[in-house]
Protein backbone atom coordinates (compact mmCIF):
# COMPACT_ATOMS: atom_id res chain seq x y z
CA UNK A 1 0.00 0.00 0.00
CA UNK A 2 0.98 3.51 -1.23
CA UNK A 3 2.01 5.70 1.70
CA UNK A 4 -0.41 9.20 2.23
CA UNK A 5 2.98 11.16 1.02
CA UNK A 6 2.28 9.09 -2.54
CA UNK A 7 -1.23 9.22 -2.49
CA UNK A 8 -2.39 11.70 -5.41
CA UNK A 9 -6.07 11.84 -4.69
CA UNK A 10 -9.10 11.04 -7.78
CA UNK A 11 -12.06 12.45 -5.87
CA UNK A 12 -12.92 16.00 -4.38
CA UNK A 13 -13.47 14.35 -1.00
CA UNK A 14 -9.91 12.83 -1.78
CA UNK A 15 -8.69 16.13 -2.27
CA UNK A 16 -10.34 17.97 0.65
CA UNK A 17 -9.00 14.77 3.07
CA UNK A 18 -5.05 15.39 0.92
CA UNK A 19 -5.50 19.07 1.99
CA UNK A 20 -6.96 19.20 5.18
CA UNK A 21 -9.96 20.76 4.36
CA UNK A 22 -11.54 17.33 6.22
CA UNK A 23 -10.13 16.07 9.60
CA UNK A 24 -12.41 13.89 10.41
CA UNK A 25 -13.73 10.44 9.47
CA UNK A 26 -17.38 11.81 11.06
CA UNK A 27 -17.53 14.82 8.73
CA UNK A 28 -17.84 12.24 5.89
CA UNK A 29 -20.33 10.14 7.59
CA UNK A 30 -22.58 12.94 8.59
CA UNK A 31 -22.45 14.45 5.18
CA UNK A 32 -23.84 10.90 3.94
CA UNK A 33 -20.17 11.04 1.04
CA UNK A 34 -19.40 8.54 0.04
CA UNK A 35 -15.84 7.12 0.32
CA UNK A 36 -14.11 6.56 -2.83
CA UNK A 37 -10.44 6.34 -1.81
CA UNK A 38 -9.06 3.67 0.28
CA UNK A 39 -6.80 6.15 1.27
CA UNK A 40 -9.13 8.57 3.26
CA UNK A 41 -9.60 6.05 5.32
CA UNK A 42 -6.00 5.52 5.78
CA UNK A 43 -5.96 9.49 6.99
CA UNK A 44 -8.90 9.76 8.88
CA UNK A 45 -8.97 6.56 10.79
CA UNK A 46 -5.74 5.41 12.64
CA UNK A 47 -5.44 2.42 14.50
CA UNK A 48 -7.24 0.02 11.73
CA UNK A 49 -6.86 -3.25 12.18
CA UNK A 50 -7.54 -5.89 9.38
CA UNK A 51 -8.71 -9.38 9.32
CA UNK A 52 -8.58 -12.30 6.92
CA UNK A 53 -11.49 -14.25 7.64
CA UNK A 54 -12.04 -16.32 4.39
CA UNK A 55 -9.73 -17.45 1.67
CA UNK A 56 -11.30 -19.90 -0.86
CA UNK A 57 -9.80 -20.90 -4.74
CA UNK A 58 -13.07 -20.13 -7.06
CA UNK A 59 -13.24 -22.34 -10.23
CA UNK A 60 -15.18 -21.15 -13.20
CA UNK A 61 -15.59 -23.02 -16.79
CA UNK A 62 -14.77 -20.72 -19.87
CA UNK A 63 -14.75 -21.80 -23.65
CA UNK A 64 -10.91 -21.33 -22.86
CA UNK A 65 -10.75 -24.20 -20.25
CA UNK A 66 -10.71 -23.81 -16.74
CA UNK A 67 -10.16 -20.57 -14.46
CA UNK A 68 -8.96 -20.40 -11.42
CA UNK A 69 -8.75 -17.14 -8.70
CA UNK A 70 -8.73 -16.66 -5.12
CA UNK A 71 -11.41 -15.03 -3.25
CA UNK A 72 -10.71 -13.00 -0.08
CA UNK A 73 -13.05 -11.98 3.00
CA UNK A 74 -11.67 -9.09 5.04
CA UNK A 75 -12.66 -6.91 7.80
CA UNK A 76 -11.78 -4.23 8.92
CA UNK A 77 -11.94 -1.93 12.51
CA UNK A 78 -10.49 0.19 15.19
CA UNK A 79 -12.37 -1.64 17.69
CA UNK A 80 -13.82 1.44 18.98
CA UNK A 81 -16.85 2.32 16.36
CA UNK A 82 -15.95 1.70 13.03
CA UNK A 83 -15.86 -1.63 10.98
CA UNK A 84 -15.79 -2.55 7.16
CA UNK A 85 -16.05 -5.67 5.17
CA UNK A 86 -14.95 -6.30 1.97
CA UNK A 87 -14.20 -9.27 -0.87
CA UNK A 88 -11.98 -9.38 -3.56
CA UNK A 89 -10.93 -11.64 -6.04
CA UNK A 90 -7.33 -12.54 -7.84
CA UNK A 91 -5.12 -15.33 -9.54
CA UNK A 92 -2.92 -14.42 -6.54
CA UNK A 93 -3.82 -15.03 -3.36
CA UNK A 94 -1.63 -11.91 -2.09
CA UNK A 95 -3.78 -9.51 -4.66
CA UNK A 96 -6.81 -11.04 -3.74
CA UNK A 97 -6.41 -10.22 -0.28
CA UNK A 98 -5.05 -6.25 -0.86
CA UNK A 99 -8.52 -6.06 -3.19
CA UNK A 100 -10.49 -7.22 -0.15
CA UNK A 101 -8.71 -4.59 2.24
CA UNK A 102 -9.73 -2.15 0.06
CA UNK A 103 -12.72 -2.45 -0.38
CA UNK A 104 -13.43 -2.95 3.11
CA UNK A 105 -12.13 0.45 3.57
CA UNK A 106 -14.04 2.15 1.60
CA UNK A 107 -17.20 -0.22 2.69
CA UNK A 108 -16.28 1.29 5.61
CA UNK A 109 -19.28 1.91 8.39
CA UNK A 110 -19.73 3.99 11.96
CA UNK A 111 -21.03 2.52 14.53
CA UNK A 112 -23.74 3.42 17.39
CA UNK A 113 -22.65 1.58 20.60
CA UNK A 114 -24.41 1.94 23.92
CA UNK A 115 -25.72 0.22 27.20
CA UNK A 116 -28.97 -1.31 26.32
CA UNK A 117 -29.29 -4.24 28.73
CA UNK A 118 -31.14 -4.08 31.54
CA UNK A 119 -28.59 -5.97 33.39
CA UNK A 120 -26.34 -3.29 33.46
CA UNK A 121 -27.28 0.23 32.54
CA UNK A 122 -24.13 1.33 33.04
CA UNK A 123 -23.82 4.21 30.18
CA UNK A 124 -21.43 3.66 28.99
CA UNK A 125 -20.65 2.19 25.02
CA UNK A 126 -19.47 -1.48 25.51
CA UNK A 127 -22.81 -2.93 23.77
CA UNK A 128 -25.48 -1.54 21.95
CA UNK A 129 -27.95 0.72 22.40
CA UNK A 130 -30.78 -1.77 21.34
CA UNK A 131 -31.42 -4.77 19.40
CA UNK A 132 -31.05 -4.74 15.83
CA UNK A 133 -31.31 -7.30 12.86
CA UNK A 134 -29.07 -8.02 9.79
CA UNK A 135 -29.68 -9.95 6.73
CA UNK A 136 -27.42 -10.82 3.73
CA UNK A 137 -28.12 -13.75 1.49
CA UNK A 138 -29.55 -16.65 3.39
CA UNK A 139 -28.54 -15.67 6.91
CA UNK A 140 -30.19 -13.51 9.76
CA UNK A 141 -28.74 -12.00 12.42
CA UNK A 142 -30.11 -10.79 15.70
CA UNK A 143 -27.74 -8.42 17.85
CA UNK A 144 -29.09 -8.01 21.42
CA UNK A 145 -27.78 -5.82 24.00
CA UNK A 146 -25.84 -7.61 26.89
CA UNK A 147 -24.28 -6.75 30.55
CA UNK A 148 -21.01 -5.28 31.27
CA UNK A 149 -18.61 -8.67 30.97
CA UNK A 150 -20.47 -10.76 28.89
CA UNK A 151 -18.30 -10.79 26.14
CA UNK A 152 -19.33 -11.10 22.93
CA UNK A 153 -21.49 -14.50 22.34
CA UNK A 154 -21.44 -15.38 18.65
CA UNK A 155 -19.68 -17.76 15.82
CA UNK A 156 -16.36 -17.10 15.23
CA UNK A 157 -17.28 -14.89 11.93
CA UNK A 158 -19.60 -12.90 13.36
CA UNK A 159 -17.58 -12.35 16.63
CA UNK A 160 -14.86 -11.04 14.67
CA UNK A 161 -16.71 -8.61 12.85
CA UNK A 162 -18.16 -7.15 16.14
CA UNK A 163 -14.84 -7.03 18.25
CA UNK A 164 -13.33 -5.19 15.24
CA UNK A 165 -16.44 -2.65 15.62
CA UNK A 166 -15.72 -1.84 19.15
CA UNK A 167 -18.31 -3.88 20.54
CA UNK A 168 -17.64 -5.87 23.66
CA UNK A 169 -20.77 -7.57 24.90
CA UNK A 170 -23.13 -8.51 22.97
CA UNK A 171 -26.18 -11.80 22.43
CA UNK A 172 -26.58 -13.14 19.66
CA UNK A 173 -28.88 -15.41 17.62
CA UNK A 174 -28.81 -16.22 14.22
CA UNK A 175 -30.84 -18.36 11.41
CA UNK A 176 -30.26 -19.58 8.39
CA UNK A 177 -26.68 -21.10 6.14
CA UNK A 178 -24.19 -19.48 8.87
CA UNK A 179 -21.24 -21.60 7.18
CA UNK A 180 -21.23 -19.48 4.56
CA UNK A 181 -18.90 -16.60 5.53
CA UNK A 182 -19.31 -14.26 3.75
CA UNK A 183 -23.42 -14.23 4.14
CA UNK A 184 -22.83 -14.35 7.96
CA UNK A 185 -19.81 -11.74 7.89
CA UNK A 186 -22.37 -9.42 6.34
CA UNK A 187 -25.31 -9.84 8.01
CA UNK A 188 -23.69 -8.87 11.53
CA UNK A 189 -21.97 -5.92 9.26
CA UNK A 190 -25.65 -5.36 8.14
CA UNK A 191 -27.00 -5.24 11.69
CA UNK A 192 -24.18 -2.75 12.84
CA UNK A 193 -24.86 -0.42 9.78
CA UNK A 194 -28.61 -0.47 10.61
CA UNK A 195 -27.27 0.79 14.76
CA UNK A 196 -27.07 4.01 12.76
CA UNK A 197 -31.07 4.10 10.87
CA UNK A 198 -32.23 3.14 15.63
CA UNK A 199 -30.49 5.60 16.96
CA UNK A 200 -29.10 8.51 14.92
CA UNK A 201 -32.66 10.69 14.44
CA UNK A 202 -33.27 10.67 18.07
CA UNK A 203 -29.41 12.13 18.24
CA UNK A 204 -30.24 14.70 15.56
CA UNK A 205 -33.19 16.04 17.26
CA UNK A 206 -31.15 17.14 20.70
CA UNK A 207 -28.62 19.06 18.29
Amino acid sequence: MSSSSEWVPKTKIGKMVAQGQITSIDEIFSNHWKIAEPEIVDALVPGLEQEVIDIKLVQKQTDAGERSRFKAIVVVGNRDGYVGLGMGKSVHVVSAIEKSIKNAKMNLIPVVRGCGSWECSCGTEHSLPTKVDGKWGSVRIQLLPGPRGLGVVAGETAKIVLELAGVKDVWTRTFGETRTTLSFAGATYMALKNTNKIVLPALWREI
